[in-house]
């Protein structure tokens, strides 16, 4: 009896055990989500890193329900490109990625030729419409002002990637056959160093390095991805089987990057900075493409102008032989944005329709006058650190000679290009000037010699750089 009751009661502990234990291992259930960022590329630092750094992720995530006994181990892997987020999501280490337009591309046309699961594209980061955030540059003390003045040169570019799909676009617009230059692939930190050794003779690259080498010091931008008149953009795919398996986390994630925008888009100076520290990417340059009307617009949603840029860059990729099939309808998923908007209270479709960013407003204190246009407008920002905006370029010209003679130091101006509509460095510019009427001077700033060249030659004045046109401004 005793024997048979030590054995019941052996048995009932050990399921008793075993009960405890299955419960221990289901409370504590981990699901790791890798996240493929690239944080150096300013224009996806809201769907990475400020998640990241101010917690959003985890605030959004779900907690009731299915996911009362999961906890999610986020993952956060950095990228300088978008090839290798791809790689990454093809053999299921990465769940969910960020990469530009092209790469974008790639990726969903490599996984619909796969046959394990497909990607989805399911919300856009940020996006020029006009094309503008990939460059080409040169050195400084380069002969070189345009493309065709590169024809048997040494050019590079990180192939793949969004700025590489800007070069083919541009060969394809001019009938260049793939001989008009030599042209390499170089990762940014490679291009860079050829560059500022003089080992190539220029540059292609995305956000934000054709701003970025510029601003160094040591490298003039030529081209513009503005001048393909193609939108360019980044964005956010994932992998369908996760997607399908967690569909609230991958509503949390898109409502942290809502989240993420709006933090940006209120407080751009300290969001500079922040983002700043946190990829080491001058501050100066992140606000050039994320302040008021910056360089790229902050967006989560799916335009149909996306949709059909992407169908003509596939036959841009096709005509070159470098993709062979992709259907972009069927790569497309707005559930999970939609949903996000729809908990935070936003009107998706409104925002769809819209292609509204941020401006630069205000009063100008030098001029005295309010801000009417951004594109005529222009920004100080003092080393001391204020940033003031103003209402026109030959305002802020003013108010920088101004600062000067007061013994302040001017770490940045921003001003606007009058022909491609781009923010741009005001010391970078070419001026097209006259002064035939003494108390309306003529001072229009552009990004290319030849566009202020042509301005220049239609008002009767001419081109002059930076510490030229600050000399002849009173």
């Amino acid at each position: 009896m005793v024997s048979k009751w030590i054995k019941r009661a052996g048995s009932g502990l050990a399921l008793v055990l075993m009960a405890g234990l299955s419960a221990s291992v289901w409370a504590q259930q981990e699901v790791v989500v890798g996240i493929g960022t690239q944080s150096t590329t300013t224009n996806t630092v809201t769907g990475g890193i400020v998640l990241e750094k101010l917690g959003l992720l985890e605030k959004n995530l779900p907690k009731t329900g299915k996911y009362a006994n999961i906890k999610f181990k986020i993952d956060w892997q950095n990228f300088t490109s978008g090839p290798p987020v791809t790689n990454g999501m093809v053999a299921n280490k990465l769940h969910i990625g960020m990469m530009g337009d092209y790469p974008l591309l790639v990726n969903g046309a490599t996984f619909q030729a796969g046959n394990e699961t497909k990607s989805r594209l399911i919300a856009i980061l940020a996006y020029n419409q006009f094309g503008a955030g990939n460059g080409v540059v040169v050195h400084k003390d380069s002969p070189y002002y345009q493309l065709s003045d590169l024809k048997g040169k040494k050019v590079s570019v990180p192939f793949g990637s969004a700025a590489h799909g800007m070069m083919l676009k541009a060969m394809e617009d001019r009938g260049w056959k793939e001989d008009f230059w030599d042209l390499s692939s170089q990762s940014p930190e490679v291009g860079t160093t050829n560059l500022q050794e003089k080992k190539i003779d220029a540059h292609g690259d995305f956000v934000p390095f054709a701003e970025l080498l510029p601003f160094k010091g040591f490298a003039r931008k030529i081209f513009d991805g503005v001048e393909t008149k193609l939108p360019t953009f980044h964005g956010v795919v994932v992998r369908e089987d996760f997607a399908k398996q967690y569909p609230e986390f991958v509503v949390a994630y898109l409502k942290s990057v809502i989240e993420a925008n709006e933090w940006v888009n209120k407080n751009p100076k300290e969001a500079a900075e922040k983002i700043a520290e946190w990829t080491k990417i001058d501050k100066e340059v992140v606000y050039m493409f994320l302040g008021p009307a910056g360089i790229h617009t902050l967006d989560p949603t799916i335009k149909p102008k996306w949709i059909e840029t992407i169908k003509y860059n596939t036959g841009v990729l096709q005509r070159m032989g470098r993709v062979k099939t992709f259907d972009a309808d069927a790569w497309v998923d707005e559930t999970y944005v939609r949903q996000a908007f729809k908990e935070k209270n936003l009107d998706y479709d409104k925002q769809k329709a819209s292609f509204a960013g941020t401006e630069v407003k205000g009063t100008d204190p030098f001029c005295k006058k309010p801000i009417a246009k951004s594109i005529e407008a222009g920004e100080i920002w003092l080393k001391s650190g204020e940033l003031t905006a103003y209402s026109s370029a030959a305002c802020t010209l003013g108010a920088i000679k101004a600062a000067q003679a007061a013994g302040k130091s001017i770490g940045v101006a921003f001003l606007f290009d009058q022909n491609l509509n781009i923010k741009l460095f005001a010391d970078h510019a070419f001026f097209a000037f006259s002064d035939k009427d003494a108390k309306n001077l003529v001072i229009e700033p552009f990004l290319l010699k030849k566009d202020a060249e042509a301005y220049a030659a239609k008002v009767g004045g001419k081109v002059l750089e930076y510490e030229q046109v600050l000399a002849a401004v009173k």
